[in-house]
């Protein structure tokens, strides 16, 4: 591309020089040519006036007389009538400007000027022309690179933008050259990066989201069917074999709540259902690992609420909270159901130490973990209690509660704050 702009350049500043430095040369040399014979014209004119005057005064004349009336390199003739020939300077041979001049007394005047004169002037004048040519040619030549380095190398940092596109690097570099067109090529590069750079942080973080969240359920369901395999009893494994099937669903669902998640986490299906039933699946979900641990899971405060949002998402909070008791946790944790307003909520707390003074409200960012964990439950699990309208928060770091605020169907909110029906449902 440089060289074609080189070229271009260049050739366009030859084809100016050539039209105008032609017109130029012509102009010039008949301009000198009209000059020098004008010059040899007034010469010989100026010299019939002192030949006149001369001739009417009856002084001498002579060649000695016009020596110094002729200018160098000019041959001057004066012809007196009944007189020789007197003769100026020496007579040019070759091709010569001239011109006669007739006096009123009947002498006539012969100028001479060689030609070669008037060649070496246009000489001149041509090598003035060429030099200042070849100054435009190489001011052309110098202009042209430059140019030609101003538009090539922001195309090639272009190419190597895409080029670092399309290898996996998506950072824009926000970098500008100045010229409309490329900065808008620059725009939309910088524009598609921060689009892919945003789909491959979802990607990844689907991935790590995934990853996340279906671990603890296949090891629970990895432990219900070792429980299987280790009874007789029919009834026992029909019973275990159910709530494997349940988990099994649960995971379908989680797999299609992160991808729904992923792609626009403000996507939501809200619909009503009974939180009890919720709890008691998780209940009965953790039972194995609670009991391996040699811990217990406890479960009180109001029943029968009919509560928005989908099930499957907050049985995902549920068990991130009720995973992050059991990791980081100690003694006994008690999910409690309580009514606030219009609002249903789930408290999750246990006996352990809680969450240290320096994590405070950071305890929600991804990768941020009081322990040597990854730090995406509790940030995952606030995304999907967001997405239906609900809210995760810690109500208190120490002894540490959670609680999840989700809204009660208008017209079955359940039981109101102090109406007798309260009920612990104890899992050990």
């Amino acid at each position: 591309m440089r060289r074609r702009l080189i070229q271009s350049t260049l050739a366009v500043v030859l084809v100016v020089i050539a039209v105008f430095g032609v017109s130029l040369v012509i102009v010039e040399t008949r301009t000198i040519s009209n000059s020098a014979q004008e010059r040899v014209d007034s010469e010989a004119l100026r010299l019939a006036s002192i030949v006149d005057s001369r001739i009417l005064g009856d002084e001498n004349i002579s060649s000695e007389t016009f020596r110094n009336q002729v200018t160098d390199q000019r041959y001057a003739e004066i012809k007196i009538p009944g007189r020789d020939p007197i003769e100026v300077g020496t007579e040019p041979t070759g091709d010569v400007i001239h011109y006669t001049a007739k006096g009123e007394e009947g002498e006539t005047v012969t100028v001479q000027e060689p030609r070669s004169s008037v060649t070496r002037e246009v000489g001149r004048t041509l090598l003035i022309i060429g030099a200042v040519a070849l100054l435009a040619i190489v001011a052309a030549v110098l202009l042209a690179v430059r140019q030609a380095n101003r538009l090539a190398s922001p195309l090639t940092d272009l190419a190597e933008t895409a080029e670092r596109l399309g290898s996996g690097d998506p950072r824009p570099r926000h970098k500008r050259y100045g010229v409309p067109e490329l900065d808008r090529v620059a725009d939309v590069l910088d524009g598609s990066a921060e689009r892919i750079a945003r789909m491959l942080t979802a990607e990844r973080r689907l991935a790590a989201d995934a990853s996340h969240q279906l671990r603890t359920p296949l090891t629970a369901l990895s432990m219900r069917l070792e429980e299987i395999t280790l009874t007789d009893d029919p009834d026992t494994v029909k019973e275990e074999a159910t709530i494997a099937l349940t988990q099994v669903e649960r995971l379908t669902d989680v797999v299609e709540r992160l991808l729904t998640n992923a792609r626009d986490p403000r996507t939501g299906s809200a619909v009503t259902f009974d939180l009890d039933e919720v709890i008691k699946q998780q209940l009965e979900e953790w039972r194995p690992a609670y009991r391996s641990a040699g811990r217990a899971i406890v479960s009180s405060g109001k029943r029968h609420l009919q509560a928005v949002g989908t099930p499957g998402a907050v049985a995902q909070v549920l068990a991130a909270l009720i995973e992050n008791s059991l990791m980081h946790g100690g003694g006994t944790v008690a999910l409690r159901t309580r009514v606030i307003g219009n609002q249903a909520v789930i408290e999750v707390t246990d006996e352990g130490p809680g969450v240290p003074t320096d994590l405070g409200a950071r305890i929600f960012e991804r990768t941020i973990s009081g322990r040597n964990s990854t730090g995406i439950g509790l940030a995952v699990a606030r995304d999907l209690a967001e997405a239906d309208g609900g809210r995760l928060e810690m109500l208190q770091a120490q002894p540490p509660v959670f609680g999840l605020f989700l809204s009660l169907t208008p017209l079955k909110r359940g039981p109101l704050i102090g109406e007798d029906d309260d009920e612990e449902r104890t899992v050990r």
